[in-house]
């Protein structure tokens, strides 16, 4: 049965290979729910977070190898939403006369533990960091006040198991000495 899983691909950072890495799910007809790229604690790799909601365990192992065989990608991992903790981050552009000092529009943005981060004469900007349905919840909230923008991030994920990353590109560089 098909489950949500989180993939971090580890890989140099070259020009056209993000157009490479995304074109192995393409060509398995694998949707990516989420993309986020960044650098990661090794200088000079970085870290693609995909998420991925249409695989069963086999096919992921199988994105998973792929992935392994373009040049330039150092590994590839797999997660479960269990065996890592992960946030995304929203922002919420909202008409500011909704906004006013005792409104239930401010009082949801309590609730919810977001932030507001500018306020303009005309619009008003909060920003929720949680999991998706945490800042679907906040826009659904919000939406009968006005929403004027909403941008959400792709997920970041760390995970839980104590082996670095560090210590997977030492054991590669062992492997291809032998």
């Amino acid at each position: 049965m098909p489950e949500s899983f989180t993939i971090a691909v580890f890989s140099e950072n070259k020009a056209g290979l993000l157009q490479r890495v995304t074109s192995s799910f393409t060509r398995r007809k694998i949707n990516i729910e989420s993309l986020t790229v960044s650098e990661s604690e090794v200088p000079g790799i970085h870290r693609y977070t995909i998420v991925v909601d249409s695989l069963d365990e086999d096919g992921v192992i199988k994105v998973c190898a792929a992935l392994e065989k373009q040049v330039d990608v150092q590994k590839a991992f797999y997660y479960r939403d269990t065996d890592i903790v992960y946030r995304e981050i929203a922002l919420y552009k909202v008409r500011s006369d909704s906004m006013t000092e005792g409104s239930p529009a401010l009082a949801i943005v309590d609730k919810h533990h977001a932030r507001i981060l500018s306020v303009e004469p005309e619009f008003t900007v909060i920003q929720k960091t949680g999991r998706r349905e945490q800042t679907a919840a906040l826009f659904d909230e919000l939406e009968p006040y006005g929403i004027l923008e909403f941008v959400r991030s792709g997920r970041v994920a760390i995970s839980r198991p104590m082996k670095e990353l560090k210590t997977y590109l030492e054991e590669l560089a062992v492997a291809s000495t032998h």
